[in-house]
């Protein structure tokens, strides 16, 4: 990526935080350079939606669209700002002091550290646009200590509520960070894959329990094939044959956190044949059509159905809440 390229770019690029990382690799000036910018792009979000937070929102033009549609403005503006005519100068103060060390192996591990920071936090799609400008609906959730992508599979479970969620919104606070690690390696908007696990877990109210009433963590009704090793559970669920619902009783995969569960939904969408098309999906009616072409579920209204929860109220309320 070069670094002027990035002005003309999308906020939401998919392919934006991996290009931070790559350009570290390659140069970890330049790198540095990338990273600093996006700080400024983040912060920038921050003054703009403190400045909008302080003007009266009252009015025939303003809704949940109208500011969803306005944050995406903002977000696109924060980003032109920071890297178009060398910014505001925030980037260039980050880029002057971890820059003095870049020579030495500490020094580079810092600068690796504020690219892979940058990165982190680069959006990734429009929903992500929530996810930044309303950092303390999230300030609750767990750090990246204990979600962040080496974390351990094998260590006990995070600390996280057996109760059902309150409301949608707490439900999305709840799997939001996991839906952008998942999001980070499928391609797939977090935004579709939330809408994803709220349709198969009724916004986590519906969540499947094992005999001892504990949590299954299963919140996309994944069954446990042939092939899997780990933990299960049984539950009852709706089968179409031939176009009528059947009750029956299966075999789903069990796991000990939330992260655990989209790691492995985000695994069988990337490993699996049939989910090919599915992967890179931008478009939230389109994700939900081709993941029912692929065969996900029997319902014949799956698509239908999760197509309404990605693009309608709840979901977007809950975003932007």
């Amino acid at each position: 990526m070069k670094i002027q390229d990035t002005p003309n770019r999308a906020a939401f690029d998919v392919q934006g935080s991996q290009d931070i990382r790559a350009q570290f690799q390659k140069d970890p000036k330049q790198g540095l350079k990338a990273a600093a910018q996006q700080f400024e792009a983040l912060f920038l979000q921050m003054v703009m939606k403190s400045m909008r937070d302080a003007t009266p929102q009252d009015g025939l033009l303003n809704s949940d669209q109208s500011r969803f549609y306005t944050g995406m403005l903002d977000q696109q503006m924060a980003q032109n700002m920071a890297t178009s005519r060398g910014g505001i100068g925030f980037a260039r103060l980050i880029e002057q002091q971890l820059g003095q060390h870049l020579g030495t192996p500490k020094g580079l591990n810092d600068v690796q550290g504020a690219a892979n920071a940058a990165a982190k936090d680069l959006p990734l799609a429009v929903s992500d646009v929530s996810h930044l400008q309303h950092r303390p609906v999230l300030s609750g959730l767990p750090t990246s200590a204990a979600y962040g992508p080496n974390a351990s599979t094998t260590s006990a479970a995070p600390a996280v509520s057996q109760e059902p969620p309150a409301s949608s919104r707490e439900f999305v606070n709840r799997v939001w960070p996991h839906a952008l690690e998942a999001s980070r390696s499928t391609g797939i908007p977090p935004v579709f894959l939330v809408g994803h696990s709220a349709l198969e877990s009724g916004w986590g109210r519906t969540e499947m329990r094992k005999a001892d009433g504990s949590n299954s963590f299963n919140l996309f009704g994944i069954k446990a094939g042939k092939g899997w090793t780990g933990d299960t559970v049984e539950a009852a669920t709706t089968e179409y044959v031939d176009g009528q619902p059947t009750k029956v009783v299966e075999r789903f995969r069990a796991y000990a956190s939330y992260e655990d569960c989209f790691r492995d939904y985000a695994n069988l969408l990337r490993n699996s044949p049939r989910y090919t098309s599915v992967i890179g999906s931008q478009d939230g009616t389109e994700f939900a059509r081709r993941l029912q072409q692929a065969g996900y579920a029997t319902d014949p209204m799956y698509a239908d159905k999760l197509s309404r929860i990605i693009n309608g109220p709840t979901l977007r309320q809950a975003l932007i809440g």
